[in-house]
């Protein structure tokens, strides 16, 4: 892993050093709630230069977390919330709940204490999230970790042969699951993945603010890549969801109750632990609105540095 890619910077009084990982980086040396504008480009280009960020001891009630999230820029609502799942908060209309926490019988937020399998945020939608931030207020004492994966890696070492085979391709993104395996409010389980609800999307992405071409695979469930038999679509996924969610691409966040985690989902997918049900876990979640994923086929294959660094170069 080349040296270059994990120097330490730093912008007036934050420092952002990267984690020894395919991607990811410690920004430390701030509280949120005060950035001025040179401290906040700092944590912006951090973000672009390592995917996921994590700052830690941050003390936020709802109303401040959606005030830094909107820097990063336009706040987007939820999606739909599962059926299993109180009403969300009016005050607070960009904050959801991700808990296993219930009062009353009920669940106070989404995706409760099991594993929740790899996915990008929302993929379903026409102009998917750019940036998500959780914010950790309550953590069982062990489990719950969560994983992130180089998007960008991922197709830079992908078998030349498996790139060709998705090269201008599109994929249908299941939008009747969360990312649990649970229904959707209203939602009911399709007859195959061919009628299965969803927006299809490039199956390569190119960043738009780095230029950089990803992979591109929202979630395993229901995923269709269009013109192909189902047979020929399941073969060719379950091959790209093998290659992607390799070690070699993944960092994983230990919470620590403070702890901010921001990741562009753009280039990143991510994924939950289980933990014990007896114990209590409970994050606030907000998201930018982002863009409709295009694919530019005449973009430069350069390789971004986080990418470069797992290739070694």
């Amino acid at each position: 892993m080349s040296r270059h890619t994990l120097a330490t910077y730093s912008g007036l009084h934050i420092e952002v050093n990267p984690f020894y990982a395919a991607l990811g980086a410690e920004v430390s040396g701030c509280d949120v709630r005060m950035l001025d504008d040179g401290s906040f480009n700092t944590i912006y280009r951090a973000m672009l230069d390592h995917l996921v960020i994590r700052i830690r001891s941050q003390v936020l009630d709802e109303l401040e977390q959606t005030k830094f999230m909107a820097r990063f820029g336009q706040l987007e609502n939820p999606p739909v919330k599962a059926a299993s799942q109180k009403d969300r908060d009016p005050r607070y209309p960009h904050i959801s709940v991700i808990s296993n926490v219930k009062e009353n019988g009920i669940a106070i937020g989404a995706l409760g204490d099991g594993e929740a399998f790899w996915h990008t945020d929302t993929s379903y939608a026409e102009a998917p999230p750019s940036f998500t931030s959780l914010h950790s207020l309550e953590i069982p004492p062990s489990g719950g970790d969560t994983s992130f994966t180089n998007m960008y890696a991922a197709l830079d070492k992908l078998p030349c042969d498996v790139r060709d085979r998705i090269e201008g391709k599109t994929l249908k993104h299941d939008a009747v699951h969360n990312a649990g395996g649970e229904l959707h409010a209203g939602a009911s389980e399709p007859e195959d993945v061919i009628s299965c609800p969803g927006r299809n999307h490039p199956v390569i992405r190119t960043h738009p603010e780095t230029g950089h071409q990803a992979l591109y695979l929202g979630r395993r469930l229901n995923g269709y890549i269009n013109g192909l038999s189902i047979d020929d679509s399941e073969a060719l996924l379950n091959t790209l969801w093998s290659h992607a969610t390799r070690t070699e691409f993944t960092w994983t966040q230990q919470w620590e109750v403070g702890d901010i985690i921001i990741w562009d989902n753009r280039c990143v997918m991510h994924r939950r632990d289980a933990f014990d049900p007896n114990s209590r876990r409970v994050m606030h979640k907000s998201v930018c609105k982002g863009s409709v994923p295009r694919y530019d086929s005449t973009a430069l294959r350069s390789v971004h540095s986080r990418s470069g660094a797992v290739l070694g170069r």
